[in-house]
């Protein structure tokens, strides 16, 4: 019997389903909550309550804490000694480290020549005013969220330094602006499962700036132009993840990419598709493991 453990948010969605499908093939649950790991660096030991993970045929991180915070990346490094000693991990710390913080993201996405909007990234509040006046309207994107959470539009006009300065003292002293695109009222989910394109989904807007489902938007399927999966598939490579969506959008330059998710997500494939991702995740793992 193989012992896999997933990581993640105990009774949340996509975790429970991710250790259903794990169980359901394996026999073994074990639902990890990160706030309750001690690494212990003496005998190079991982424990989850009676549990030694450094011992586990696998670990798969679905998820690292309930929210987008700095404290994700303390975690994830916890979980570096384990992975160098050699416990298979999905996807391994480093390559979600790279992909979790927004700014990290998008500069290894910048790095490898993948087309983004305009972006400037600064503390200071007068460089911050410019880049407003220059886009005309800008995104503000804390370095740590997911479904547009925290994120603010600010105009070009005479309330744009007000607006800034405040949002920077909400606890976003790094200012990430893109410029606002113009664009179509969708933005495209692109699947990758052992960097193979594996699906895609849109997320389509009903009256909101974004496309989050947690302002409203819809997921719907699409069947995207082979020019659209190379680009994604050349942005996830960046990374080396196990499993991951690339955020792309088309706009009137031609399709560019917002960010390459650190954990990917099971919903878009599942309500858009009827495609059940998390059990497709769990027998790649097993392959992965040499399932006996």
């Amino acid at each position: 019997m193989k012992r896999i453990a997933v990581i993640g948010n105990p009774g949340s969605w996509s975790t429970e389903k991710l250790a259903d499908a794990i169980e359901a093939r394996t026999g073994f649950r074990c639902v990890v909550d990160m706030a309750r790991v001690t690494l212990d660096l003496q005998s190079e030991k991982l424990w989850f309550e009676d549990h030694d993970l450094s011992g586990f045929d696998a670990l798969v991180i679905k998820k690292i804490s309930p929210i987008y915070s700095p404290d994700m990346q303390d975690r994830l490094s916890m979980l570096h000694l384990p992975a160098m000693r050699g416990t298979r991990i999905f996807s391994r710390p480093e390559a979600i480290l790279a992909a979790v913080n927004r700014l990290s993201c998008t500069v290894k996405l910048r790095s490898g020549n993948i087309p983004l909007p305009p972006t400037v990234i600064t503390e200071n509040v007068d460089h911050a005013v410019r880049a407003v006046e220059e886009f005309g309207r800008a995104v503000f994107k804390p370095l740590y969220t997911s479904k547009a959470r925290g994120m603010e539009v600010i105009e070009s006009g005479p309330e744009s330094r007000r607006r800034i300065e405040r949002y920077q003292a909400q606890g976003n002293q790094v200012l990430y602006i893109q410029q606002m695109l113009d664009i179509l009222s969708q933005d495209l989910g692109i699947v990758f499962l052992g960097g193979e394109y594996f699906g895609t989904y849109a997320r389509q807007s009903f009256g909101a700036w974004n496309t989050s489902t947690s302002n409203g938007g819809k997921y719907r399927p699409f069947d995207p132009p082979r020019e659209i999966i190379d680009l994604a598939w050349k942005a996830q490579d960046l990374f080396g993840l196990d499993f991951t969506c690339v955020d792309v959008v088309e706009t009137a330059d031609g399709p560019m990419v917002f960010e390459v998710s650190a954990f990917g997500g099971f919903r878009g494939l599942l309500e858009a598709c009827n495609v059940d991702a998390s059990s497709h995740l769990a027998d790649y793992i097993l392959r992965r493991c040499g399932h006996d």
